[in-house]
């Protein structure tokens, strides 16, 4: 007899998702024996969710389809309809727009019983739609098994506020009243998890890959996590990230309180910060206002453990100032890797400082690490031509540090966005300027290697001592430089097929466009063909319609 057999009950939520509930409702029935029971519960879909979902009950008898009477507004609602619902003594959710990968419940529900855990959790991955490209979540959590006795031994779980990668005992979740918020509640995950932490389990952590998380950013309805263009999610962030702080603090476990506040900084403040020159003037006064009001509530201690992580600078220069100021630096320091660009001010006794009228915000601890760790900036610069095309980088000094290093070479990588391959791979030699306050590098870069489609610039800068420093360049110039270029081809055409044996069959004019990224770097968008030209076109103007 299977060991796992019938012992997980699984949640499946939706709302109006009749292009997708489907496929999350059979990928968790796929999950096999070990799965008693899906619990689906359509919160009063307008879409025929409803009647979908009772037409696969009437085929299937493990599928239990509860109607909710009216909307709730949210996801905990409808979850908690659930956890009330479930027979098995194992419970987990999943969203009706995801799905789980095979082998998922096995996976978990081997680890729970293996060690008598009562959240068992594994890896998330976001996948981006249509592209497909994978994402982990939280990957250093989850590189290797481990069996944790308390959540404060592994103070990182507080960081993974998602419900979906876990499996929790039922008894678990009703002896310690843990529920889901109930209502419109966005970021509800926050809570729960919160909750889950408070309440002391045992905890087995895997490396398998549980649950695909997928991202829609064109759908018509943004998914809570996409739809940050109004104030108000922010606002609901930050009084979710609030909630969750006090219920940790509350149950006596101030150090992951604290680490609570550390996602934070580190995760929400630093994915904000980069969009904000996306707002407009109005939404960037408030949401400073808001950003400047919760950070006021956050201890000292939040801002001197950990003074050299780019997430703790980022507030403190908000908290200094009244009003919204700096915005492009803020954006390159929230980026990942951080970028800290000049000027590069220093107080009167010499002390590096955030900036000549910010003396408050000093940078000493903030530089206090290995020049491999340090925020370099460097600045690149791409002009697509026919022929002779040229990558300019600029390595910015950062208070002699750069300097103490000896940057001596560059590693250059496109990379595509979408698959990961490299499709063009370089070193170039680092020379010092004449006043010794930056280091340039040029490469050639033959756009024929690249095939059509999205490219990242990575780069590497190599130290004296043989160790490195990864990281990204920001995008140099203003629209004269950052346009599309439309730019002549040969017989193959100047965009070929990476690997292949030429392009696309086209030739005459392709198009090549650097740009720069929300969050400052140089990226560059490539099209061969006038049939690649379009589809180019026709995504840029359904982004602009979306």
């Amino acid at each position: 007899m299977n060991p796992h057999h019938a012992q997980v009950s699984i949640v499946v939520i939706g709302y109006d998702d009749a292009a997708h509930v489907a496929d999350a409702v059979r990928s968790a029935l796929a999950q096999g024996p070990a799965v008693r029971e899906v619990i689906a519960v359509d919160d009063r879909s307008t879409d025929g969710s409803a009647a979908l979902l009772d037409a696969l009950a009437a085929g299937e008898p493990r599928l239990t389809v509860i109607h909710r009477p009216a909307n709730s507004g949210g996801c905990g609602s409808p979850r908690n309809d659930g956890i009330d619902a479930a027979a098995a003594p194992y419970v987990m959710f999943l969203d009706s727009d995801d799905v789980l990968p095979p082998g998922a419940v096995d996976a978990l529900l081997g680890a729970a019983e293996e060690h008598g855990v009562e959240v068992a959790a594994g890896l998330c991955v976001r996948r981006e739609l249509p592209s497909g490209r994978e994402i982990p979540w939280e990957p250093a959590l989850y590189a290797r098994p481990a069996l944790i006795p308390h959540p404060s031994r592994r103070l990182r779980l507080a960081h993974d506020t998602l419900c979906v990668n876990k499996l929790y005992r039922t008894d678990f979740l009703r002896e310690h009243g843990i529920r889901f918020p109930e209502g419109r509640f966005p970021y509800e995950d926050f809570v729960f998890t919160a909750r889950v932490l408070a309440a002391a389990p045992r905890v087995a952590l895997i490396p398998d890959t549980v649950y695909i998380w997928h991202v829609r950013r064109t759908a018509e309805r943004l998914s809570i996590s996409l739809d940050r263009a109004g104030i108000g999610n922010w606002r609901a962030r930050t009084e979710a990230n609030q909630a969750a702080y006090e219920i940790l603090l509350g149950a006596g476990e101030k150090h992951l309180a604290r680490a609570a506040h550390s996602k934070f900084l580190d995760h929400e403040l630093r994915m904000y910060t980069r969009e904000l020159e996306l707002r407009t003037p109005e939404y960037r006064r408030a949401w400073w206002d808001l950003t400047r009001a919760y950070l006021s509530t956050f201890d000292a201690t939040d801002f001197t453990v950990n003074p050299t992580a780019p997430g703790r600078l980022v507030a403190r220069v908000i908290l200094s100032s009244p009003a919204p100021r700096d915005l492009p630096r803020l954006r390159e320091l929230a980026a990942r890797p951080a970028r800290l660009l000049p000027p590069y001010a220093r107080a009167s006794d010499g002390t590096p400082v955030w900036s000549s009228d910010l003396p408050q915000v000093t940078l000493e601890n903030f530089l206090d690490r290995p020049a491999h760790l340090l925020p370099a900036a460097v600045d690149a610069e791409l002009r697509p031509r026919a022929r002779g095309t040229r990558l300019r980088l600029r390595l910015h000094e950062l208070y002699g540090r750069m300097a103490e290093a000896g940057p001596t070479s560059v590693d250059v990588e496109f990379t595509h966005r979408e698959d990961g391959r490299v499709g063009l791979r370089g070193t170039a030699p680092l020379l010092a300027d004449r006043y010794g306050d930056s280091w340039s590098a040029q490469t050639p870069v033959d756009l024929s290697e690249l095939g059509a489609g999205t490219w990242d610039l990575r780069l590497t800068v190599c130290f004296r001592d043989g160790t490195s420093r990864e990281v990204t360049a920001h995008a140099r110039g203003g629209p004269g430089l950052l346009r599309r270029r439309a730019v002549l081809g040969g017989r193959r055409g100047v965009l070929g097929v990476l690997g292949g044996s030429g392009g696309s069959g086209e030739s005459g004019v392709h198009l090549v466009q650097p740009y720069r990224t929300h969050a400052g770097a140089l990226a560059l968008r490539t099209a061969s063909g006038w049939r690649g030209m379009t589809e180019v076109v026709y995504r840029r103007v359904a982004r602009l319609l979306h």
